[in-house]
């Protein structure tokens, strides 16, 4: 038996050896010189980022379950890449980046990737300078970005030089944000600068078993002196979970295919719209569904108290009920996605009453803000839905600073500019009826269903329409129990007794008059009866039409809208 090593390759044997000529076909050669040299030399350096990368590379990727960028392309693309920005040097300075454009389902999308197999992707003064050629030139073309982050980070003996290379993509890529969306996807164990840059983007996608953030778990242990892993420290559940990650997936074909999926709803640029998909879905369709959704839960024993799943009806409004949500381990009691109706791309912004009665918080607050201020500014409409009880208080809430964060969700509300409607499905209380998109904040369209609950305040609010019922109401209570407690005495029941029950009784009579006065409270003003007559909205819907009027009032919309980038002031923004 052989004791020599066998080293893996990637070559076939039996195929013939492969040679290439710099003859054109069909041309008798002659004497080779000088051209015949240069040439070869041109085409070994263009090969030499992927010939030279040793077999045990591309292995250790396979054996952690990464694919290397060339097969990362594979799955987004079936056309060849245009390859560009090829620099490099002798030592493969900048071969660590893979820069180029690709075709995605017939539209142009600039692309970068990393390399592991080559410096572990690390960044040097090359790469980054490869970096902001390939970000200025997605700016100056209006094409989408899309990031493949593979990387250790700076490249340490490149010294100061991968610190700069980071710098001027950093500086880049910020030019760019709001001129061109752009998809990150992270593969592998990123840190310092490979996450910065990639969070410079409009969306992050983040399969599981790979790693992000500031540091790594060795330095979170020398420094603070910390056991974590990887995973507890910036896995796919943590920033899921944070909003730092837009989609966590299973795995990379996952994320790619999901960043395919997700640049179908999103525009080449901010002076353009979404790509329109041509639907057999009838805008006439009944949404029978919804009907049924409300019927079932507003009829329950907990009446219009009920909790229920808000993306049903967005779903059922959709084209073929497909919708794309952004964040969706994060902050459930805002749903935020992307769907079609009619064809057109159009943006969800809906509370779900089935996580915290729907309330705002910090989270959902901010969660809100950042899609609404994306689709604001490309060219994206907006449908809210509103079923919200108001902000959650609290004290940590405002410890959290609630205000600001209820500020930042208003803000960008206000500031929108694209067609926007409003459709009050329930609750619609307080403040947050007055920062959701109504007419005075800007609304094109404010539509109802006849479940609408318009008010100032909750049933709590009985206590101040009612005033002075109630104060009459609990001032007989000491008189009724008086009276009680002498009446039981004189039945023959023992003093204490008597006054026990009487109390009990008296309260039991003041429940029930308070919740007749609840069930006024809601008959009188908790309905949309005044908001319609005050022009607060503009017509009631039934919920079977909801897909009908949304669409024949979007198209409308549309037709009289002209995208274009955002002008006019650029407020300040939290």
């Amino acid at each position: 038996m052989s004791k020599k090593l066998i080293k893996p390759s990637l070559k076939n044997p039996l195929a013939p050896r492969e040679e290439v000529e710099f003859n054109i076909p069909g041309e008798i050669a002659g004497a080779t010189g000088g051209y015949e040299e240069v040439m070869k030399e041109g085409y070994e350096l263009i090969q030499r980022p992927v010939k030279s990368v040793a077999v045990g590379q591309i292995e250790k990727q396979h054996f952690k379950k990464r694919m290397t960028v060339w097969e990362r392309i594979k799955v987004l693309t079936d056309e060849d890449p245009n390859i560009l920005f090829q620099n490099w040097g002798k030592n493969l300075d900048g071969a660590s980046l893979v820069t180029g454009i690709l075709n995605i389902g017939g539209r142009d999308v600039a692309l970068y990737g990393h390399d592991f197999t080559v410096r572990a992707g690390s960044i040097d003064a090359t790469n980054g300078s490869k970096l902001a050629k390939l970000f200025n030139m997605a700016g100056e073309k209006g094409i989408p970005v899309l990031g493949m982050n593979d990387s250790a980070g700076a490249f340490v003996p490149a010294g100061v030089g991968g610190l700069d290379g980071y710098a001027e993509a950093f500086t880049a890529l910020r030019k760019i944000s709001g001129v061109v969306p752009s998809i990150m996807c992270m593969f592998g164990f990123n840190a310092g600068g490979g996450s910065y840059l990639p969070r410079q983007g409009s969306f992050v996608i983040q399969p599981e078993d790979t790693f992000f953030g500031l540091t790594g778990p060795g330095v979170v242990k020398s420094v603070l002196g910390e056991d974590i892993t990887p995973e507890e420290l910036g896995g796919p559940k943590v920033h899921g979970s944070s909003g730092v990650a837009d989609l966590t997936v299973a795995d990379e074909t996952a994320a790619l295919r999901t960043a395919v999926r997700l640049l179908s709803y999103l525009p080449d640029n901010n002076f353009s719209m979404a790509p329109f998909q041509e639907t057999s879905d009838p805008l006439e369709r009944k949404t029978w569904e919804i009907n049924t959704l409300l019927k079932k839960a507003f009829n329950s024993p907990t009446g219009f108290n009920t909790p229920f799943d808000v993306s049903i009806v967005i779903q059922q409004i959709c084209d073929h009920g497909d919708y794309f949500e952004m964040q969706p381990g994060r902050a459930r009691e805002a749903i935020t996605a992307f769907g079609r109706l009619g064809g057109n791309v159009v943006g969800f912004v809906a509370n779900n009453s089935a996580v915290a009665s729907g309330q705002i918080d910090c989270d959902s607050a901010v969660k809100i803000a950042r899609f609404v201020r994306f689709c604001n500014i490309y060219n994206i409409p907006l449908i809210f839905m509103e079923d919200t009880t108001g902000f959650l208080p609290g004290r940590e809430q405002e410890a959290r600073g609630i205000v600001q964060a209820g500020r930042s969700m208003l803000d960008s509300i206000v500031d929108v500019r694209t067609p926007r409607i409003l459709l009050i499905l329930r609750n619609a209380f307080g403040g947050a009826y007055a920062s959701y998109n109504n007419y005075p904040t800007g609304a094109d369209l404010v539509l109802a269903l006849p479940t609408t609950r318009l008010a100032v305040m909750g049933p709590a609010g009985k206590e101040f329409v009612y005033k002075g019922e109630l104060r009459k109401l609990r001032g007989s209570l000491s008189e009724m129990i008086k009276k009680g407690a002498a009446e039981r005495i004189a039945a023959g029941m023992d003093g204490t007794e008597a006054k026990k029950d009487a109390e009990k009784e008296a309260a039991d009579w003041l429940k029930a008059q308070e919740a007749e006065l609840n069930l006024r409270y809601e008959k009188e003003l908790m309905n949309p009866k005044e908001g319609l007559a005050l022009g607060s909205i503009s017509s009631i819907v039934m919920p079977t039409d909801l897909r009908q009027e949304l669409g024949k009032n979007m198209n409308f919309l549309l037709r009289h809208y002209k995208p274009s980038a955002w002008q006019g002031v650029q407020r300040e923004f939290h």
